[in-house]
């Protein structure tokens, strides 16, 4: 035995990704509660887990040691631990430029580069599993080309496996004459994660369990084990315990030591960076105020300037204005939202939208002396333009010293299902059934929905013990992606902090740590983030601004408009930012907005905080009066605004403040808590402290303890208003658009997707039922993007059949397209209100399943040339191939050049690539049925996921009739409690995490949406229904509330049904309106026709009513 202490300095964790088996923090605790006072992790090749794993040692109070293990090229590994700040720089340097030398998640790490970079790291020879004499030559070779450049000799670990050579293995390394360090073993915090090891290893080598033969962990010995174990197994090495205390000793190197330096281009000449922001901030006032800066607004900004020069973060503002002022200079649509918009300094600067002499700012919601953590300002920008951004601050800062965070991939509950069940030899059909049950189940057991499958753990080892490993491993790492927009940035070669890798987008590199290593770190990052909805709000105004409108920006659009409240009122919100959603479209009937800052609670009041704090129904009961607004002394200023209710997280801060005494700071502290509620509980630590300051300052214990209440709701998540009131924007601007340019808004959700809640069929619907008038897209007229028309001279053009060789209409495109043509004054300047007639809506190229936007592209440049003759004439000048001319005939975008989609199909066929332009073949046309209305509709949805045609339930309506199933009309007009059997298409799923398990569908049939509410009595009864169906026919009782703008109402569903097996038979129906109801049926089926049979081709081959259909939107 020896009085040197042991401890444990490179264990893996789960940041070798799908080796280690254990959490960076799950190592830490059971480190200190197996008596070790320190402990270090060594990831292969990545610096991944090193913040976990400090922060976890700091947390429980053990010294922690960074280290990496190195594996080199040629197979040979070592344990590295920088010594001092300088040697973890050469590390990542080296790691670095290893890393970006072969494809992403290669490291060409040589023999030389570890040579060259390792002078002040302490290093460890990993062996091989047998001793051999190559081995002994080069690890010799190894200690003499180290010597004197790293911080100590040379070691060789050690490690006592029990696997029977243990004694003789260890003898023979140290016979080599190369000191013995005890380290390198371990990879699990305790024997029972064995098997997850074994899974781990399944994946990563794409076996099974059973076939892993040697891979396979040889015992469970690879956990931590208390220092004095360690010590009895190498009780003949007591150097090698010893050593672990020297490396300790010898690397005094911290994590905490990487102190972050701003970058300095963005000073003025001759200026600091906070004289350089002082001077912006007034430039930018006397911009924005030129007859003086409101009284108010001065004092909010000598406030925060002085807060900004105390903690030094003027050259951050300083970074993140110079990139939004990037973006304006090249009029890319951008707004900096949450705790920012609390900053009057990022309002004058144009970061954020939410205006000091309007809205209360508190300050310390995004920074705060006493918290003394560094600022985050989120900026979206339009999500299609976002990496013009991106490059700017590479090509600005150099890819040396600006990167991308990381995202941590996790295991979630359908993606280890998958690949646990594979790794234990389940079948893809099980695996799947099981996982595409998790949607909705609440707080079941993996165990018991594979229960609800039909299978039986309890009978098969192989499910129960895949069941369990798979619960087990959920939110272990699973590999690391690029975030989505948050930048670090560098005064200095950013590979001196962290390791820097390619990531899988080109022209990217990126970070291994994510915003929470950022943040325990306190590096600054910039969050240059992507909003699906400032490119729809960009692309709508140009082309407004196209059809000869006005040129609008976010901060011109008319304000306090009373037709866009009205129509906000009806819930009529479909594609409009933030509330389109089925509870936002319920509540904002119910609060009635009239204004502004009704929008702002309106974004905050649908949120799990409010809701669960029970805020919600007293604001609403205060807002209609049928409760008093009581608000107590003292807190007038802080409630008023919302009628006595607390409803954001700066009003739970100042009631803390003013009510119950606590500092700014404290306040914090508590804001901080409730945002970590659900994960740690500790906002109880508050509750005494709170409801003491209350009583002391006179408040009721009663209103004290609902108060507190509140505040713990927040917990679930709720909104700062500053964030609220930035989204309120985006709200109102978006629902203006809606209101008085409809085809624009419709046009530009269309060319901006995939966002939001609703398919391209919706917006299509919700456009039409708007009155704008929608056209099929055509190679003759449509470009890539959906564009507007001119109307014409009254009589609408067909929205689903154009003649044979129709001419182009007049079209307004977005300002700046190559081909624009001058609108019509028959539009009114486009303006699409007052007496005006509202532009078309003709849908583009974009919308066609399988076509190329570079196929486009050639249609529309050919077509510029001269209109097509003839689909061959298309496919010649366009240079359209076989797959292309397919897409365009499924879609029928060639009705203006042939007789139809059969027709265009067959012609289609013909395309020979091969043959010179200069010839064609010349076919005879046959003679070709037509299609019946139910396949229109089929290959409509199948080919562009809508259809201009019938609605697929006008087609089956007289089936469902007969079925006794009712329409979306007699939903709306049923009385409370009636019972209704009503049948629609799954559009949207929702289960929000605040529901206690009700999930939410909206459904449509031909006449418009329902509301349907599934308790989770019925979830669970019927889940294959709630999961997967696509037509449900819904049993239940009408739930009516007429308090409200317009009547909300639901059907409370008590049974379910999956009724989709009658889309299979869809393309087999004619339209009821023209064929009496006739169906195309064999023999005795005429009268009762098969909708769902297997044995029906089309069924077979996948391209029956049920598999076109947009899936439903899903939302968890």
């Amino acid at each position: 035995m020896t009085d040197e202490p042991f401890a444990e300095l490179g264990a893996l964790s789960n940041f070798t990704f799908l080796e280690g088996a254990s959490h960076p923090r799950e190592l830490a605790v059971a480190a200190k509660a197996l008596g070790m006072s320190a402990f270090g992790i060594a990831d292969r090749n990545s610096v991944a887990g090193l913040v976990r794993g400090m922060v976890a040692a700091e947390q429980v109070g053990i010294h922690f040691v960074a280290g990496i293990r190195l594996c080199l090229v040629d197979g040979t590994e070592y344990l590295a631990w920088p010594a001092d700040r300088a040697a973890w720089g050469r590390l990542c340097r080296m790691l670095s430029a290893a890393r970006m030398q072969g494809e992403k998640g290669d490291t060409r790490l040589t023999r030389e580069m570890l040579l060259d970079h390792a002078e002040g790291s302490v290093m460890a020879r990993i062996p091989p599993a047998q001793v051999a004499p190559d081995f002994a030559r080069s690890l010799r070779a190894d200690a003499r080309a180290l010597n004197g450049r790293t911080a100590l000799p040379l070691f060789c670990t050690a490690d006592h496996r029990c696997r029977g050579d243990d004694q003789a293995r260890l003898d023979a390394l140290a016979a080599l004459g190369v000191p013995l360090i005890a380290a390198g073993g371990v990879r699990y915090h305790v024997a029972s994660r064995r098997r997850v090891a074994d899974v781990l290893t399944a994946i990563r080598l794409g076996r099974t369990v059973e076939t892993l033969g040697y891979a396979a962990e040889a015992n469970a010995e690879a956990h931590l084990l208390p220092p004095a174990e360690v010590a009895r197994r190498l009780a003949r090495f007591p150097e090698a315990i010893a050593a672990t205390a020297r490396v300790r000793r010898a690397c005094r190197f911290s994590l905490r030591d990487l102190s972050y330096e701003y970058p300095e281009e963005i000073l003025d000449p001759g200026r600091t960076a906070q004289e350089t922001l002082a001077a912006r901030v007034a430039e930018a006032c006397r911009a924005k105020w030129p007859d003086g800066v409101p009284e108010k607004v001065r004092r909010q900004i000598r406030h925060e300037l002085s807060l900004i020069a105390q903690m030094d973060y003027a050259p951050y503002f300083l970074t993140v204005h110079e990139i939004v002022r990037f973006a304006h200079d090249q009029k890319i649509l951008c707004q900096g939202r949450g705790s920012a918009a609390n900053s009057a300094v990022c309002y004058v600067l144009g970061i954020t939208a939410v205006a000091p002499d309007k809205h209360d700012m508190l300050f310390e919601r995004f920074i705060s002396a006493a918290r003394d953590e560094p600022p985050d300002i989120d900026v979206d920008f339009e999500h299609e333009r976002r990496e013009e951004v991106i490059q700017h601050i590479y090509r600005s800062y150099g890819r040396d010293r600006a990167a991308i965070t990381a995202t941590l991939i996790r295991y979630r509950e359908r993606s280890a299902i998958r690949e646990v069940g594979k790794a234990m030899g389940l079948t893809e059909d099980v695996t799947a059934r099981i996982a595409k049950s998790v949607w909705g189940a609440g707080e079941k057991s993996l165990e018991d929905l594979a229960a609800d499958n039909g299978l039986r753990p309890d009978a098969d080892p192989r499910i129960r013990h895949a069941m369990e490993i798979a619960e087990e491993i959920q939110d272990f790492p699973r590999h690391l992606a690029t975030h989505v927009g948050g930048f670090v940035i560098t005064k200095g070669p950013l590979t001196e902090h962290t390791v820097v890798v390619k990531a899988a987008m080109e022209d990217r590199t990126t970070i291994e740590w994510d915003k929470d290593d950022i943040e325990a770190l306190r590096i600054l990052k910039v969050d240059v983030l992507g909003l699906g909805m400032l490119t729809c709000i960009r692309r709508a105004f140009a082309l407004i601004e196209g059809a000869g409108g006005k040129r609008y920006t976010l901060q011109d659009v008319p304000q306090d408009d009373p037709e866009t409240y009205k129509m906000l009122r009806r819930g009529d919100s479909i594609g409009v930012f933030q509330v389109e959603s089925r509870a936002q479209m319920n509540m904002l009937p119910r609060l009635r907005p009239k204004e502004f800052y009704d929008l702002v609670i309106e974004v905050a009041i649908v949120r799990p905080g409010p809701i669960q704090g029970d805020m919600v129904h007293p604001y609403l009961r205060r807002r209609n009066g049928e409760e008093p607004v009581e608000i107590p002394h003292g807190l007038e200023g802080v409630l008023k605004k919302t009628l006595g209710v607390p409803l954001f997280q700066e009003q739970a801060m100042k009631i803390a403040i003013v009510g119950a005494g606590f500092s700014p700071s404290r306040a914090d502290e508590l804001r901080r808590a409730m945002a970590t509620f659900r994960n740690t509980g500790e906002i109880w630590k508050f509750r005494e402290e709170f409801l003491a300051g209350m009583a002391a300052n006179g408040y009721d214990a009663d209103f004290a303890q609902r108060c507190f209440r509140q505040l713990e709701g927040f917990g679930t998540y709720g909104f700062p208003e500053s964030h609220a009131a930035s989204f309120a924007s985006l709200v109102y601007v978006s629902a203006w658009i809606k209101r008085h340019h409809p085809a624009a808004f419709a046009a530009a959700l269309l060319n901006s997707q995939p966002m939001g809640f609703y398919a391209p069929a919706q917006i299509v619907r919700d456009a039409k039922e708007h009155d704008v008038e929608v056209r099929a897209a055509d190679v003759m007229v449509s470009d890539w993007d959906c564009a507007l028309e001119v109307v014409g001279d009254g009589t609408p053009t067909p929205t689903s059949l154009r003649p044979r060789g129709n001419a182009a209409s007049p079209r307004y495109r977005e300002r700046g397209s190559s081909e624009r043509r001058s609108p019509s004054p028959a539009c009114g300047g486009g303006l699409g209100w007052g007496s005006a007639p509202l532009p078309a809506l003709r849908l583009g190229l974009r919308l066609i399943a399988g076509l190329r936007k570079e196929d486009a592209d050639s249609i529309t440049a050919a077509r510029a040339a001269a209109p097509f003759r003839d689909v061959a004439d298309l496919a010649r000048r366009a240079r359209l191939d076989r797959g292309a001319m397919d897409a365009l005939a499924r879609a029928d975008a060639l009705r203006s050049l042939t007789q139809g989609r059969r027709h265009a199909l067959w012609e289609a066929a013909g395309v020979e690539a091969a043959l010179p332009l200069s010839e064609a073949r010349d076919a005879e046309q046959p003679t070709l049925p037509d299609e019946t209305a139910g396949e229109q509709t089929v290959l409509d949805y199948a080919a562009t996921g809508l259809s201009l045609r019938r609605h697929p339930l006008a087609l089956l309506r007289p089936v469902l009739r007969e079925r006794g199933a009712v329409d979306t009309r007699a939903l709306n007009a049923a009385r409370q409690g009636r019972w209704l059997r009503l049948a629609g298409l799954v559009l949207v799923r929702q289960r929000p995490g605040s529901a206690k398990g009700v999930v939410f569908f909206t459904v449509e049939d031909e006449f418009g949406t329902g509301n349907l509410v599934l308790y989770p009595d019925i979830v669970s009864c019927d889940r294959a229904a709630v999961i997967g169906a696509r037509l449900v026919l819904a049993e239940g009782r009408v739930e009516r509330m007429e308090q409200a703008e317009v009547p909300i109402i639901h059907l409370v569903v008590r049974r379910l049904h999956d009724w989709s097996g009658l889309l299979d038979g869809l393309h087999r129906l004619e339209d009821p309106a023209t064929t009496w109801g006739r169906v195309l049926a064999n023999a005795d089926e005429v009268r009762s026709p098969n909708l769902h049979d297997p044995r029906d081709p089309a069924v077979r081959a996948g391209k029956s009513g049920a598999a076109a259909m947009p899936p439903s939107r899903d939302f968890r």
